[in-house]
Formats: C-alpha cells, sequence, structure tokens
C-alpha cells in the first residue's frame, strides 16, 4: 500500500462557443483527468480564468481542433517535463454528425534499434537508445487538416511570442527540476534549466525556450515537413546521434499518423467512444463493462456497499492488467483480443471469477511482469456546436529520455521504453503500447456530452474509469466526479491510495497477500 500525494494546476480557458479546460498534474489532485461538459452555466463560471494566450485562438472562431492544438502548444512550454514536440498524441474527435475518429500520432520504433533492447527493461531508461520517431507534429498536422478552422499559422503566434519572452517557472515545474540535479553541468537538458551561472532555475524566475521559438516559427511558417525534412530535422538527428539515439532522417521523413474510427462502448444510457490500440481505450471499456454488470447506483457507495464496490473495482482492475499484453498495434499484431475486451461477454465471463469476499495472488489474475510509466499531458475541448476533442500527448517519463537537442529546442521522449514488460519483441516502425485514453461519452440523446482523459502514465485507467463512475452511476457532479479520492491499482496489482481515501475502506481493501507486500509507489520528485 502506498499513499498518492495530489497537485494539480489547472488553467481554463472560454470563448463565447468553445470551452477548453487544460489541466496539467502531477500525480493527482483534480485527478488528473480533464473534462468539459457541456453546461453553459459552467461556462460562465470559468470565465475568469483567462491567463494564457491561445484563448485567443477560440475568440477568432477557431475550432475545437484548433483549440485543442494551440492548448497543447502552449502546454509544452508549462509542462516541458510531460509532452512536447519530441513525443506523440492521441486525439479523438467527434464531428456534428456524432461520427468520432482517433487521430493516433503516437512515436514508432526506429528503423535502427538495438537488438536486444528489452533485455535492458527498465534499466538506464532515460538514455538515447528509447527514443522512438515523434510524431507530435504530424498528429497536430493531420488533425488541423481534417478538423481546424483557422490557418495553421495563427495556431503558433501566441505560442512562439510567448516562448520568446519566457514564462515565470511553474510550481509543478519547479520541483521536476529536482531531477536534474543528477546531470552534469555540462548537460544540454540541465542548461536549458539554468541561468548564467549555471544554477538551476527556481520557481518564478523567467524561463524562455528561445530556441524551441525559433523551431515552432519556422514550423508555422513552412508547414509541419520543415520539421521532417531540412534543416530541423538534420539539426535534430544530429543531437540524438550524439546521445546514443538510432533515429535517421528516414525515420522523420517516412512517419505516418494513423487514423481511424473510435470503438463504441456501451454504458447504461451512455456511448462511450475509446482509442483503439495501441491506445488504453479497451483496458478502460473492460474495467468499466466489469462494473455496469454490478447495477451502480449512488446506494453502491454507501455503508458496507461501498466497501463491497471497492473490492469489486480493485479486483476488475487486476483483471484488467493482465490483459494489457493484448495491447499492440495492430499494424502488427492482431486487435482481436483487445477489441473483445469492449464487449459485455468477456467482461460477464470474468466478473464470474471476482469473490465478493477475498483477493487472490497474482496468478489468478494471470498477472505478468510489468512496468509503471508516469507523465503525460491531457486537453478536453468541447463546442457548442457539438464537435469535441479529448487529447493526451506524452513523452513518457518525466523529461522523456532526458535527452536536449540544443540546435532544436526539443526534448526527446523515452517512448520505447513502454514496451518494456508487454512484448517480448519489437519491430521497426511498430508503435508502443499505451494506457492513454481520451474519451467522449455522450448520452443516446447526445443531450450530455463528458469529454474525459488522464494523464499519470499506467494509472490512467483506474483514475478515469473511478471518475467515469463517480459521474455516471453514482451522482456525482463533475468537481465530485473527478476530486474524490482514489485508489489506483499499479502494474503490480499493488493498491495507491490518495491521502484522503476513506481509512476503514483502505484498510479493507490492504488485507490480502495481493496487496501486502505492495512495491513503494513511483515517485515523482
Amino acid at each position: 500500500m502506498e499513499l498518492i500525494s495530489k497537485q494539480v494546476i489547472c488553467m481554463y480557458f472560454i470563448s463565447e462557443s468553445v470551452c477548453v479546460c487544460v489541466c496539467v498534474c502531477v500525480c493527482e489532485r483534480e485527478r488528473e483527468r480533464q473534462h468539459a461538459l457541456k453546461d453553459h452555466n459552467a461556462m460562465r463560471r470559468l470565465r475568469r480564468f483567462l491567463p494564457y494566450p491561445f484563448r485567443d485562438i477560440l475568440q477568432q472562431g477557431g475550432s475545437a481542433v484548433d483549440g485543442a492544438i494551440a492548448a497543447l502548444l502552449c502546454t509544452s512550454l508549462l509542462n516541458p517535463q510531460s509532452m512536447g514536440l519530441g513525443g506523440g498524441s492521441i486525439f479523438t474527435v467527434r464531428e456534428k454528425s456524432g461520427k468520432v475518429t482517433v487521430i493516433n500520432s503516437r512515436e514508432t520504433v526506429p528503423k535502427v534499434f538495438k537488438a536486444d533492447l528489452l533485455k535492458d527493461c527498465p534499466v538506464d531508461f532515460q538514455m538515447g537508445r528509447w527514443i522512438g520517431v515523434p510524431g507530435e507534429i504530424r498528429g497536430y498536422e493531420r488533425a488541423h487538416s481534417l478538423f481546424g478552422r483557422l490557418p495553421w499559422a495563427t495556431l503558433f503566434q501566441p505560442i512562439i511570442k510567448l516562448a520568446r519572452e519566457g514564462i515565470a517557472l511553474p510550481t509543478v515545474l519547479n520541483r521536476y527540476l529536482l531531477l536534474l540535479r543528477k546531470l552534469g553541468e555540462t548537460s544540454p537538458l540541465r542548461k536549458l534549466f539554468s541561468n548564467e551561472n549555471g544554477t538551476l532555475l527556481k520557481e518564478g524566475d523567467m524561463l524562455r525556450f528561445k530556441q524551441l521559438a525559433d523551431t515552432l516559427e519556422v514550423i508555422a511558417n513552412q508547414g509541419p515537413d520543415a520539421f521532417y525534412r531540412g534543416k530541423i530535422a538534420r539539426d535534430l538527428i544530429q543531437d540524438v546521434q550524439d546521445a546514443g539515439g538510432t533515429l535517421s532522417l528516414e525515420d522523420l521523413e517516412s512517419y505516418k499518423v494513423k487514423v481511424m474510427d473510435a470503438w463504441p462502448v456501451t454504458l447504461g444510457d451512455y456511448d462511450m467512444y475509446v482509442p483503439p490500440p495501441p491506445a488504453g481505450g479497451a483496458v478502460l471499456s473492460f474495467v468499466l463493462n466489469i462494473m455496469k454488470g454490478y447495477d451502480l447506483d449512488p446506494s453502491s457507495v454507501v455503508g458496507e456497499q461501498k466497501t463491497l464496490m471497492y473490492h469489486r473495482y480493485v479486483e476488475a482492475c487486476k483483471f484488467a492488467n493482465s490483459r494489457k499484453r493484448s495491447i499492440r498495434d495492430p499494424a502488427f499484431s492482431s486487435d482481436t483480443e483487445a477489441f473483445r475486451m469492449t464487449k459485455d461477454e468477456l467482461a460477464d465471463s470474468v466478473r464470474g471469477k471476482i469473490s465478493s469476499n477475498k483477493t487472490h495472488n497474482s496468478s489468478h489474475y494471470s498477472a505478468g511482469p510489468s512496468w509503471d510509466h508516469m507523465g503525460t499531458t491531457h486537453v478536453s475541448v468541447l463546442a457548442e456546436d457539438g464537435t469535441a476533442v479529448s487529447a493526451t500527448s506524452t513523452i513518457n517519463h518525466i523529461f522523456g529520455s532526458k535527452v536536449y537537442s540544443p540546435k532544436t529546442g526539443v526534448i526527446l521522449n523515452n517512448q520505447l521504453l513502454d514496451f518494456c514488460g508487454l512484448a517480448d519483441r519489437i519491430l521497426a516502425g511498430e508503435q508502443p503500447p499505451s494506457s492513454m485514453a481520451p474519451v467522449i461519452l455522450h448520452s443516446a440523446t447526445r443531450q450530455k456530452t463528458l469529454v474525459i482523459g488522464a494523464s499519470g502514465g499506467s494509472m490512467i485507467t483506474t483514475g478515469v474509469a473511478s471518475a467515469i463512475m463517480n459521474h455516471l452511476w453514482f451522482g456525482k457532479d463533475l468537481k465530485e466526479a473527478i476530486s474524490a479520492p482514489v485508489v489506483f491499482v499499479d502494474s503490480k496489482n499493488a493498491l495507491k491510495f490518495e491521502p484522503d481515501f476513506d481509512q476503514v475502506k483502505r484498510q479493507h481493501a490492504d488485507r490480502t497477500p495481493a496487496t501486502a507486500a505492495a512495491p513503494p509507489a513511483a515517485r515523482l520528485l
């Protein structure tokens, strides 16, 4: 058992027609889940939160996708430890017609990589060898070409200005800078966050991204190809290879975004749309499908029923962990088993294996070795015209690979680490599995919409599932649903509790062999 500390920075942006909620979180407070509800009263309450320039994108008539792209670009300055141009993202987009599309720009395995890379798991996970081919900008390009409204360059202008002028170093980023103390003073990444004397910046100090601003300006004016071909690409590859990475110009030039239909899942009166593999939508669906079979309602979180509900929920999450190996890139592996996870038949079968008064050792759940991954950033956008975007972006671990390209201003991912514990081998071009689950739910009449997702790496599944259950079945409003304390089930089936979690329920959940020897939670600081 381990306590999870909670902290969040939330920024809200509003125009006359679009509500955007961007939450940048560290190991939970508002639950690292982002949400937006089609609620005009909520929109009025958010009008006081207008601190960053990309709100102008919405006020200029930008679409929900325009707003999401601008929000993510801005977040790459505020949360450079979690996401940026050196990573990848998944967009789940609902059109006016109700059709839901997924745009997958996850990183891919480069054409050349260390043959026995997975034998290094999880040692030395922040090195150049773990860098995947970044897809972030290509993802923005495809999303904008399909659903954008404003000119491409317009989305970048306020962020370029902010990068040049600088921002006051945020509280959360300040805490993560402690991780850079272990790096030598000559480390390019450490230099980025240090003053002229080589001392790490502190909270409130002015932080500028001059080189990144130059890169963004070229991308804005010349288009996404500028990042994947030409001078920026050559400079990026040189810096990566100098740091021990294997990326090549051919990798960048050949990168392709994947566009597909979202997978639908029925949750009572709501339809939920989840991203297919290699995203984690199927795992989230599996947990919720198991839980909906218990006919949950507000009485399920009262008295002894609450204890029983949490016990069943924890067990469902343990069974879900055992099925994460089914989440693979469908271009290289069958997604049949993953698709089964979205269906009631499998959930019904597994529910029959859940005991109401005991839990079990790992073998009962067919659980294998795995590793937890932290990080990511999520953005939710809901427009008055009915369009919506749920987008999650990441460079994987905190500061990714810790490889910084001084020529381009880009921090590179360590996304290949996501194969650890979930794959026996990897192939060039393959996308690693992910827990990211940017989802959109709406009622049968589409009068109610919930746009939700999370940061937090492998804790995303349990976090998002809790928030959805709280709102859909337990009668909690959005604020309550998201802020309610959560028990997380990590990849080793150990329980991690947020500090405010009910002490009695915590002791009840932590009574079994499966949790008594739980390893410490992955610490971010």
